[in-house]
């Protein structure tokens, strides 16, 4: 039971941040499209490799930092700054996205399989992102940064990812009428997101001087 918690911590996390439509879990939904399942899987294995190994130096980043209680309220106030800031951006500056239909040529699974590592090796959102959620849960009492605990949390990171890329895999014609509503309105959804998570981080703020 004591694994439990970590192991859903991971999933719930992962499902949050990989859901929205984004240029992984699109390309693996359209390779799935234009050249079948088993190359969009490779796609996926690849991708949630890297992710493995980006969540994993994120919680062990912010195993360091959990012992610098400075460093941490000091990353809570450039974390609230920077997400009101992008949330004032996505929701009154920002325009929105083009929707443009991409061409996926055939490949083989190997080439499918490195394209996934290479995509996701390019976001790097999952690092930082990872560092304020097991910091947040640590500071509630939900995560502590022992290895046990560290490894179930990344491997319900990893089942989260790949639960989420594998529903757009197997649900995405089905919601495919809906991508574009949502890519339409997608600067209004990152800003709703970043606005509450720049409210969360300030109460924490003002809990830390004044609580």
């Amino acid at each position: 039971m004591a694994l439990l918690t970590p192991l859903l911590s991971g999933f719930i996390a992962a499902f949050i941040g990989i859901i929205p439509p984004g240029l992984i879990n699109m390309t693996a939904a359209k390779i799935n499209l234009k050249e079948g399942k088993k190359n969009a899987l490779w796609f996926v294995v690849g991708a949630v490799i890297i992710i493995f190994f980006q969540v994993y130096v994120a919680v062990l980043f912010a195993r360091v930092i959990d012992d610098r209680p400075d460093v941490v309220t000091l990353l809570r106030e450039v974390g609230f700054v920077i997400f009101s800031i992008l949330t004032i951006y996505f929701l009154f500056i920002a325009k929105g996205p083009k929707t443009k239909k991409s061409k996926i040529k055939k490949s083989s699974k190997k080439s499918r399989f490195f394209l996934g590592m290479l995509l996701s090796g390019l976001n790097f959102f999952p690092i930082p992102y990872y560092v304020v959620v097991s910091v947040t849960l640590a500071s509630y009492n939900l995560f502590e940064f022992e290895n046990n605990i560290i490894f179930t949390f990344v491997l319900g990171s990893v089942l989260g990812s790949f639960a989420v890329l594998y529903s757009y895999i197997a649900f995405f014609k089905s919601i495919e009428s809906k991508t574009d509503y949502l890519l339409k309105n997608m600067n209004r959804i990152i800003g709703s997101i970043t606005g509450i998570i720049a409210v969360v981080t300030l109460i924490n703020i003002l809990n830390y001087y004044f609580g």
